[in-house]
């Protein structure tokens, strides 16, 4: 079947309904709901049952990057400047020197085993060298794993983080099979200039959006994801125009958002989500259709070779000889050895070679390809069997329903507290986003006169409002009360 716009529309709404209601029934049988996703692209390819034709690796790159745009973006929003800013320097150095020595160590094997040039080995190795955020987000997440001493957002920040640095080696060393010219030392320049203007422009970019958002003043509600997502893409065109690397500016630049007080943030953040949902499953189908597993098999015995050695070796030897330098238990280090998850990323980035038209091209995407597929299947069901074994996961206790959880079911908090505010408090008169309050309570509901208000960043606070509050913990109500300063009549409920 080739695709047209008559049938595009009805082929791509079913294999997405397909994907969603196969997802929803994955986990009953352990296997993680993106392998599921690249396996149904894969059954409606041209080699599957639905007999599509796609062979279009330059729209499949395109595709990536719009799908990458979103995940990363959306990760960044979900994290959280007080649970990264503990372990961040081990995060920094897993997504920079962690994906160096493991893309270096991995082409070094790939170099010795296969008749692969030394760039080419490299290129293959940088390819791979990144662990998947879609990946990593998505099975953490939806296994709701609990993990002991921050190790949680040290995954979560070095999968959302490290692939600006991957992206960085592949197209330096895709650069250095094309041009056997040149040296290794002429792509430090471009390197350094790619990393350091992806910051600067990323997080200058955060500033301007908060400023944007907050100022903006639109009519509508449902405008403002769609503003965002205009200032993700404009910040990643941007920075890419300059020389700088757009992956690391739109990842830095939803960190910055997401930990500001923004008009609408919710809607904002729940928008993002489906989207960040969509576009993984978006993209997994079109790299499922792209492949053709019956070229896969010829390479299946060296990417089973290559894939064990990315697992057991090249990926432990980035992590110890990164972390090496901090406190950190053995076990620690081992599970993060282990959450080496890849997936899309390393294909989308195995296009670039294909689109340059190098020799070994077709071979370096399906070895690729089959890696991504070996990794979630082999690192990506033992994920809670191995925070057992290592005994780095927490035991699931159980929620207490409360209040709360009426209220706010899809916001489930501990504590809820009310505050009146008198005519002397400096919130009088001011909006929500305004205030400065802290990340880990939110201003539920607010009963003014025999009305209840449910508010978003607009809202301005009056005199004589009851705020009900609510908080993670107890103790978030001693940062609420010092926010306020001149409240009266706090009530526990």
């Amino acid at each position: 079947m080739h695709l047209t716009i008559e049938n595009i529309l009805l082929v791509g709404s079913l294999l997405l309904l397909v994907s969603i209601i196969a997802g929803k029934t994955s986990y009953k049988f352990g296997v993680p709901t993106l392998l599921l996703f690249l396996a149904i692209g894969m059954l409606a390819g041209s080699d599957g049952i639905g007999d599509i034709h796609f062979d279009d690796p330059k729209l499949a790159q395109f595709i990536g990057i719009v799908s990458l745009n979103f995940i990363l973006f959306s990760g960044g929003l979900d994290t959280h400047w007080t649970t990264v800013k503990p372990i961040l320097r081990e995060g920094i150095a897993l997504s920079t020197l962690g994906v160096l020595l493991t893309a270096i160590s991995l082409g070094s094997f790939v170099w010795f085993v296969t008749d692969f040039t030394i760039y080419e080995s490299l290129l293959l190795g940088s390819i791979v060298s990144s662990t998947d955020a879609a990946a990593v987000f998505s099975i953490l997440r939806s296994k709701s794993l609990a993990l002991k001493t921050n190790l949680r957002p040290t995954l979560e920040l070095e999968s959302g983080s490290n692939d600006p640095m991957a992206y960085v080696l592949t197209i330096a060393f895709l650069t250095l099979v094309v041009n056997q010219d040149k040296s290794v030392i002429s792509i430090i320049p471009v390197f350094l200039q790619q990393m350091i203007l992806g910051g600067i422009v990323g997080f200058a970019f955060g500033v301007v959006s908060k400023f944007i958002i907050n100022k903006i003043k639109l009519d509508f509600e449902g405008l403002y994801p769609v503003l965002v997502i205009a200032l993700m893409f404009i910040t990643f065109s941007a920075t890419d125009f300059v020389g700088g690397n757009g992956f690391l500016a739109i990842y830095l630049c939803s960190v910055y958002l997401g930990n500001q007080d923004l008009i609408h943030k919710k809607t904002i953040l729940k928008m993002f989500d489906g989207l960040a949902w969509l576009m993984q499953i978006v993209l997994f189908l079109t790299l499922g259709l792209l492949v053709f597993p019956s070229q896969i098999i010829p390479y299946m015995g060296i990417g089973l070779l290559i894939s064990l050695f990315l697992i057991f070796v090249a990926r432990p030897i980035g992590v110890f000889l990164s972390l090496m330098f901090f406190k950190m238990k053995l076990r620690r280090r081992l599970y993060i050895s282990w959450v080496g998850l890849r997936g899309a990323v390393p294909i989308v980035f195995a296009t670039y070679p294909l689109l340059e038209g190098i020799d070994k091209a077709h071979m370096i995407f399906n070895v690729v390809f089959f890696i991504s597929v070996t990794s979630i299947l082999i690192q990506g069901t033992t994920l809670s069997i191995v925070a057992k074994w290592l005994n780095v996961s927490l035991p699931e206790q159980a929620k207490k329903l409360t209040p709360t959880d009426l209220l706010l079911a899809e916001n489930p908090k501990a504590e809820m507290k009310e505050m009146l505010i008198t005519r002397d408090c400096f919130a009088v008169d001011k909006k929500i986003v305004e205030l400065g309050f802290p990340k880990n309570a939110i201003i539920a509901m607010i009963k003014r006169d025999d009305s209840y208000i449910i508010p978003n960043g607009t809202t301005k606070i009056e005199a004589d409002d009851i705020l009900i509050v609510l908080a993670d913990r107890s103790s978030i109500f001693d940062e609420v009360d010092k926010t306020f300063k001149t409240y009266i009549r706090p009530d526990r409920v």
